[in-house]
């Protein structure tokens, strides 16, 4: 694979393979911060109708695939992506030697199809190298936190796409993602520090809501945080006057 050019960023901070390390304790939440994570969830449960459908039912591996496509790209044109890719190749074991000129095409419509498709291509690669098999059904049986840190392992896969893959997957494992529009809320809110980048943010967030919800309660923690920040809390001129939060927040009118 060509290197990255040195003005595009890179794909959900990539590591190269190492030893499994032990997985992180989780970051400390003071009681106002856990108090004032569930008043933001109560509201905005209220708002937004919790609980919220999944929005698909992808195997692992296909929702790997996905979650890759969708990085810094609109929803509407990575899924459109994705459902051309998975015409191209309907089965993915048929994407690993293929040319990468033919996956760069099927997803033109995302952003940065040139460093995607050779990327999407290698961790697929090394997902079946290290199981025999391009299946990641078996992280289904392991603890959330090790299934994490198994995919994280892999090159180009980082703390998103490893809890977008067991939370949004068939696997439905109780796990935290965090996208760019629930890291501006959180952080407008004063959940996280402003020098606290998304990667980092995932432990933190995930510390301060109760470590036994369910994996529909977590997956609606995301999705009515991502959905503020896509139809309230907008990256510019957020719209303050008709936010439920705005009484806890922090940031509100002066964002």
């Amino acid at each position: 694979m060509s290197a990255p050019h040195p003005q595009s960023p890179s794909l959900d901070q990539p590591r190269p393979r190492r030893a499994r390390p032990k997985a992180p304790a989780a970051a400390p939440a003071s009681p106002e911060l856990k108090a004032k994570a569930l008043e933001i969830h109560k509201r905005l449960c209220a708002v937004y109708d919790c609980p919220i459908p999944y929005f698909h039912s992808l195997d692992p591996v296909s929702e790997l695939v996905s979650s890759l496509l969708s990085h810094r790209t609109k929803n509407a044109d990575s899924g459109r992506a994705f459902k051309a890719l998975h015409a191209r190749f309907p089965d993915w074991e048929d994407m690993l030697e293929a040319p990468v000129a033919e996956i760069e095409a099927a997803i033109h419509g995302v952003r940065w199809p040139e460093l995607k498709a050779p990327r999407i291509q290698e961790i697929l690669r090394e997902v079946k190298v290290r199981r025999g098999e391009l299946s990641l059904d078996f992280l289904g049986e392991m603890p959330v936190e090790e299934a994490r840190l198994w995919l994280q392992e892999i090159s180009g896969v980082g703390p998103k796409t490893s809890a977008a893959v067991l939370s949004f997957s068939v696997l439905r494992m109780p796990a935290l993602p965090v996208d760019s529009h629930h890291h501006r809320v959180a952080q407008r809110l004063g959940l996280i520090g402003p020098s606290i980048d998304v990667g980092p943010s995932h432990p933190i967030l995930r510390a301060q809501l109760p470590a036994d919800w369910s994996a529909q309660k977590l997956y609606d923690n995301h999705e009515i945080l991502m959905l503020h920040g896509q139809k309230v809390c907008f990256h510019r001129r957020p719209a303050c006057a008709r936010c439920t939060l705005n009484d806890i927040c922090p940031s509100a009118f002066e964002a």
